[in-house]
């Protein structure tokens, strides 16, 4: 009987939110930009690179972004950060005729996930071998991701250059939006294939796990934002 207790405590802590909670430092418009929301900000975006390198450093296998950013590093003189950044404001571009505006965390997400990926990749060690650690590598860096996307996103300061395109094509036409992120992201993920980035079990995990993550981590932030008020 106490084991089950636990184990609803424990099913009821790890829950997945359905909605994106309005929380104490959600902004009142995107470029409401306060101390508060401002340091929940940097640390969410930070926390979701080092997450993207860690992903990098276990050499099984990177979310299907990182696989194109690494995979354009290969044939040019950036680096992985540099590329990751590049490509963000490419995506940007790509709002100007969808009518999409972005906000102040549209802009410091090209910035602060671009400067960690590379802290991360320089920083931490590339495990080449050894299956069970780069498990680990994997399973963190998914932690980490969704920890940081939960984060950023209840700031309310505007999404990435990458949600932003997929929520404006699915605004202007109709395709469901989990139809638009599949061939999105299918996308990327076959040009960074085809240029040399890492796909592998790392990738497979990304995409099964991603979405979870993400919503038990908002969960997280919501009991936090509650308890903090």
């Amino acid at each position: 009987m106490k084991d089950t207790r636990i184990l609803n405590k424990v099913g009821h802590f790890l829950k997945p939110a359905r909605t994106v909670p309005h929380t104490s430092w959600t902004a009142r418009h995107r470029w409401a930009v306060t101390p508060a929301n401002f340091l929940i900000l940097f640390f969410g975006l930070a926390i979701f690179g080092l997450g993207e390198a860690l992903l990098i450093q276990s050499t099984i296998g990177n979310s299907p972004w990182s696989v194109f950013a690494q995979g354009l590093s290969l044939h040019t003189p950036l680096t992985i950060g540099e590329s990751t950044g590049l490509i963000s404001v490419t995506v940007l571009l790509f709002w100007w005729p969808l009518k999409e505006k972005p906000g102040f965390g549209t802009l410091a997400n090209i910035a602060v996930i671009a400067i960690f990926i590379q802290i991360g990749v320089d920083w931490i060690p590339l495990i080449a071998s050894g299956f069970l650690l780069q498990l680990f590598y994997i399973f963190i860096g998914i932690g980490l991701v969704g920890a940081g996307s939960a984060i950023y996103i209840t700031c309310g300061l505007g999404p990435g250059p990458r949600d932003g395109l997929m929520t404006s094509i699915h605004k202007k036409t109709g395709i469901r939006i989990s139809r638009v992120r599949l061939a999105i992201e299918v996308t990327v993920l076959i040009v960074g294939k085809l240029l040399g980035g890492s796909l592998g079990i790392g990738t497979a995990m990304f995409a099964l796990f991603i979405g979870n993550s993400i919503a038990t981590n908002l969960n997280f932030v919501t009991r936090f934002s509650n308890r903090s008020r």
